[in-house]
């Protein structure tokens, strides 16, 4: 290989996005008099990037950040990071915080930027669904970024499943999560317990009943079909029965109780199952809004 070649190909290194995209883009370095137009790509430099004050995630490994920074080091910023500009000298970033941090880490003076405009509840609303799209995230981490997503950014519910690619009644079973006991909640985020445990124990009314099964879950490590029938068992004997209603229970009752919790957990609403000795009965499944009545007619696919 020729002197002249060897140095075509070192060249050639650590070019990251410039080497992937046909034709590259042309890298402009800003300076404190440019501003730049949106929807393009530019070269910012680092000192003139603040970090996203809406940003949701607050820790980032140490280790991970490292191997990104070294991976950064040899093959470049594959993927520009997203920012708006707030003026001639400054940018605030909107996406990509890891690959700032770690651009850092790696001792680069710029990092290619996609430049958008944003006002603070795009900023929060981008923020929030970049987070959600992680894939380490646990449920009560998404619980809490849809429920923040609905208040903070005025989304109704369907319009959050749309932003977040996302059923409707995917978003209702997270946000349900967030009814359980603090404690519960923890043990869900820490992987104690799973969101099919979750979603079962959430039929139970009573607090401490809740908090009782969760830690029969933890002790016992009890399967969710182990969960539902216990919680079955609970619902029924929390219930008062009707002496006449008594007398005509149907031998297969406790399969009756067993469809009622698994259609609660499915629909993510209290479902009530009743059946005569006869073996007739009907199902009943409640709502308290239009929002909670086109959640169930979508699980039902009526149209």
């Amino acid at each position: 290989m020729s002197d002249n070649s060897a140095k075509k190909k070192a060249g050639g290194l650590g070019r990251g996005l410039n080497a992937l995209i046909s034709g590259g883009y042309e890298q402009r370095k800003s300076d404190s008099s440019t501003l730049h137009e949106v929807n393009t790509i530019a070269e910012i430099k680092l000192t003139q990037i603040e970090t996203n004050p809406f940003q949701p995630r607050t820790h980032f490994d140490q280790v991970a950040l490292e191997e990104l920074a070294e991976s950064i080091r040899i093959q470049g910023i594959i993927q520009p990071i997203t920012v708006r500009q707030l003026n001639a000298e400054a940018y605030q970033l909107i996406s990509g915080e890891r690959r700032f941090q770690a651009a850092k880490l790696a001792g680069l003076e710029s990092i290619p930027a996609y430049i958008r405009k944003a006002d603070d509840q795009q900023m929060l609303e981008m923020a929030l669904i970049e987070n959600i799209q992680r894939e380490n995230l646990n449920a009560i981490e998404i619980a809490l970024s849809y429920q923040r997503l609905l208040s903070e950014c005025n989304l109704k519910q369907e319009e959050l499943g749309d932003r977040v690619g996302k059923k409707r009644t995917t978003v209702t079973n997270y946000l349900r999560l967030l009814k359980l006991p603090p404690d519960i909640q923890i043990g869900i985020r820490d992987n104690m317990i799973s969101m099919g445990h979750a979603r079962a124990v959430i039929n139970i009314d009573d607090v401490e009943k809740q908090l009782e099964v969760y830690r029969k879950i933890v002790n016992e490590e009890l399967s969710v079909r182990k969960v539902e029938e216990l919680v079955r068992k609970i619902n029924q004997e929390n219930k008062k029965p009707d002496p006449q209603t008594k007398l005509d229970l149907h031998p297969f009752e406790n399969e009756v109780k067993r469809v009622e919790t698994r259609l609660s957990s499915y629909f993510g609403t209290r479902i009530q199952v009743k059946a005569s000795a006869e073996g007739k009965g009907e199902i009943k499944i409640p709502f308290v809004s239009v929002d909670e009545l086109n959640r169930i007619l979508e699980i039902l696919n009526y149209s």
